[in-house]
């Protein structure tokens, strides 16, 4: 991250539906919005049936970067954030448009999962409501997932991302803009089929307030008003009104209702059923539009890493109680990592920065996770743990990053998992490994006892170790570690000497 906060920070949402960005200047540590800018894309419409995003639909996506791109390409490194939700979660070739998406704006795109999707969603609304310690049911439509948190202030409590949006469900059950009381009674019922298993977590007895934060749920709401069905946000007689609209005519032409987006015609009734089948599921009466939403969480959140307050630190924090973690031996482990890597600033040949540090001093703390599970193959089982956890402020790359060094910080290195990881870890990630190896290996005896100066280096794919004299003849069994290390090495082709 940069050592100077910028001037301005950007965040940007590559939705199922509709692409945000919002551009704010930081000012006395708070953001000022100065730009937003969005646009329909419906990525979730170029969706086929083996879940490959058509040509059509990523020129669409593509030419709307460009825009977006001519407004933050030149903004520095680490004052942007970019993400990816359910459609470039889902799509099988969203790597190679991914490549071609963050040449436009160039800047990397992250995928988060649902659940991080909805811990931003929530942090953007908090912040744009005045807080108080009432509990808030929070749900947001997007084009392919439907997001409900319930929380209190800033903080969220109950998460849970489910796989039905306005793209999706329209596509389903009105295709081509047809409707009809039986296709929206079928709509109706697979929303309410998807919220079963969560109709008690998220029922109206477990919250004080509802607030809704999409285009659909403002959409809605502006029909509502301008229609005066309702005068309060989204009420459930005003809801119902609008339902017996939608039935009563056979094509999404036919509605004519006033303060409607032409643009959001097209998946306005996959909206409606989704938000009628929660109102009856949850026993909603009323719900408050929020102009917060996913977006204004990541600006949030990318300025708690601009003020050293990472969400992801403080989830690897959460992580360490939870799985019992020797915190004495990854400390030792990360005292010793920083030795090794200040000397490694000096000669080595690809960038150890500050977000290198970061991501070795998160495995040190980790890399025993596995041990809660198994102690046999723990190495494996921590990996998968990390990789398919819901950890907080990590994205999808973050965590296939963080799995691998655990993966790989003992027994043999596969290089081939080092190539599917995003650039630039696959080029950095196998030298990350490598000294994190040797961190935890210098550690095996888990003393408390100093380390003796070791002197390190680094020329192309050969690391040189020196200790003082005589240290390896009095400790044999370092010595003898050190030998299957470099055969370890040898074998992912790189060259381990010490003397």
């Amino acid at each position: 991250m940069p050592i100077k906060p910028p001037e301005m920070v950007a965040a940007v949402d590559l939705g199922s539906n509709s692409f945000h960005m919002i551009v704010c200047s930081l000012k006395d540590g708070a953001p000022q919005t100065i730009d937003r800018l969005r646009e329909m894309v419906r990525l979730a419409s170029g969706l086929d049936e083996y879940k490959i995003l058509d040509e059509t639909t990523q020129q669409r996506a593509l030419a709307c970067l460009e825009r977006f791109g001519q407004r933050i390409s030149h903004f520095p490194a680490g004052s942007v954030r970019i993400v990816g939700t359910n459609t470039l979660r889902t799509a099988n070739n969203s790597k190679e448009f991914l490549l071609k998406a963050e040449k436009a704006l160039n800047h990397p795109i992250e995928i988060i999962s649902g659940i991080e999707e909805a811990r931003l969603i929530y942090l953007g609304v908090s912040y744009s409501l005045s807080s108080n310690a009432k509990l808030r049911l929070v749900m947001d439509i997007g084009g392919g997932s439907t997001e409900y948190i319930i929380g209190t202030g800033e903080t969220p409590q109950e998460k849970e991302s489910l796989h039905m949006g306005c793209v999706t469900v329209s596509n389903l059950f009105f295709k081509d803009g047809h409707l009809s009381k039986t296709a929206f009674n079928q709509a109706t019922l697979y929303a309410e089929q998807k919220l079963e298993p969560f109709q008690r977590k998220f029922h109206r007895q477990n919250w004080d307030e509802a607030i809704g934060a999409s285009g659909s749920l403002r959409s809605i709401a502006k029909v509502l008003k301008s229609t005066g069905w309702s005068n309060n946000g989204i009420t459930r007689t005003g809801l119902e009104k609008l339902v017996e609209r939608l039935t009563q005519c056979t094509h999404i032409i036919e509605l004519n209702l006033p303060e409607l987006d032409p643009e959001r015609l097209p998946v306005f009734p996959g909206g409606v059923a989704i938000v009628y089948a929660t109102f009856k599921s949850l026993g909603i009466e009323q719900m408050t539009v929020s102009d917060g939403a996913l977006r204004e969480g990541l600006i949030l959140d990318l300025m708690g890493r601009i003020y050293d307050e990472d969400m992801r630190s403080t989830t690897v924090k959460s992580v360490v109680e939870r799985y019992h973690i020797d915190k004495k031996q990854a400390a030792r482990i990360k005292d010793t990592i920083h030795i090794i890597v200040s000397q490694l600033k000096e000669n080595c040949h690809w960038a150890m920065n500050e977000n290198c540090i970061q991501y070795l001093n998160w495995a040190a703390d980790l890399h025993e996770i596995g041990i809660d599970i198994a102690h046999s193959q723990y190495h494996k089982h921590g990996a998968y743990i990390i990789e398919n956890g819901d950890l907080a402020g990590f994205s999808n790359q973050d965590q296939r990053v963080l799995s691998t060094l655990v993966r790989y910080h003992r027994r043999k290195i596969n290089p081939n998992a080092y190539t599917e990881l995003p650039t630039p870890w696959s080029e950095l990630a196998p030298y990350l490994t490598i000294v994190l190896r040797l961190a935890v290996l210098l550690h095996r005896n888990r003393l408390e006892q100093a380390l003796p100066a070791i002197k390190i280096s680094l020329l192309k794919n050969k690391f040189y170790l020196q200790f003082p004299e005589q240290y390896l003849e009095q400790s044999p069994l370092t010595r003898a570690d050190l030998t299957i290390e470099a055969e370890y090495l040898k074998a992912a082709g790189f060259k381990l000497d010490f003397i």
